[in-house]
């Protein structure tokens, strides 16, 4: 099942490139994000406990753009992301790290002036690839792993974005997850016991990103014109 995700998004990727190549009014565009991270919790009815996450390395936005006018655009792509939240586990001197590098595919649109401010939305699936998880125990480090294509989270995540691209290309987006971090069915054996880790906790991920010139087509021209554009674009 991995295998195939992994050839599909292949598959995708390739096909979003085929199209910028037959379609003269679309763009790529692509930069870094730098996300401020968070998750609404329920653990066993206790939702406290919830500590900020700053991530700005390694998230790459590579995008497809195509503007239908000066005024509406529409994107696609392939991103690869570090997303995840840190959790103090109420009642104890014990705070938990979790982590998820995905590869996702947003579509999307944008509404406004395409070359100075624009609101833009949309969907996007994300699929997990690796997966890490540390533990600290009165400040020390105490446990950390991480797995390729991990059993402890969903194989797909479904997330919404809203965000806005502001003048001189600043770029502030947020993110939420609708599918709940962990996979509750999980199982696994320690001491020949077993146990589901994650059976209780109901975790969902939100952020807010920002980002600089990350969407800017510098050289646009297509049907709608004969001249040269100046476009900042987003997604």
């Amino acid at each position: 099942m991995k295998a195939q995700i992994t050839i599909i998004i292949a598959v995708l990727f390739l096909g979003v490139f085929e199209l910028n190549a037959q379609v003269k009014k679309a763009y790529t565009t692509s930069g870094g994000e730098m996300i401020f991270s968070f998750a609404t919790i329920d653990n066993n009815g206790g939702e406290s406990g919830n500590i900020m996450r700053w991530s700005p390395v390694f998230n790459f936005q590579n995008l497809i753009n195509y503007d239908a006018s000066n005024a509406v655009g529409f994107f696609s792509g392939l991103n690869i992301r570090n997303v995840g939240f840190i959790y103090d586990v109420p009642n104890t001197n014990i705070r938990k790290k979790f982590r998820n590098y995905t590869a996702g595919i947003p579509v999307g649109f944008k509404i406004g002036q395409l070359d100075k401010v624009f609101v833009y939305g949309g969907y996007e699936i994300e699929f997990p690839l690796n997966y890490k998880e540390k533990t600290f125990e009165n400040e020390k480090k105490t446990d950390k792993f991480n797995v390729w294509f991990s059993k402890r989270v969903p194989s797909v995540y479904h997330t919404v974005m809203l965000g806005v691209n502001l003048p001189y290309g600043a770029n502030i987006k947020f993110k939420y997850y609708l599918t709940s971090f962990f996979n509750k069915d999980f199982k696994e054996t320690i001491n020949g016991e077993v146990s589901k880790p994650y059976e209780n906790i109901e975790a969902n991920v939100f952020y807010f990103s920002l980002t600089f010139d990350l969407f800017k087509n510098t050289h646009y021209s297509g049907p709608m014109d004969s001249k040269d554009v100046k476009y900042s674009a987003m997604y």
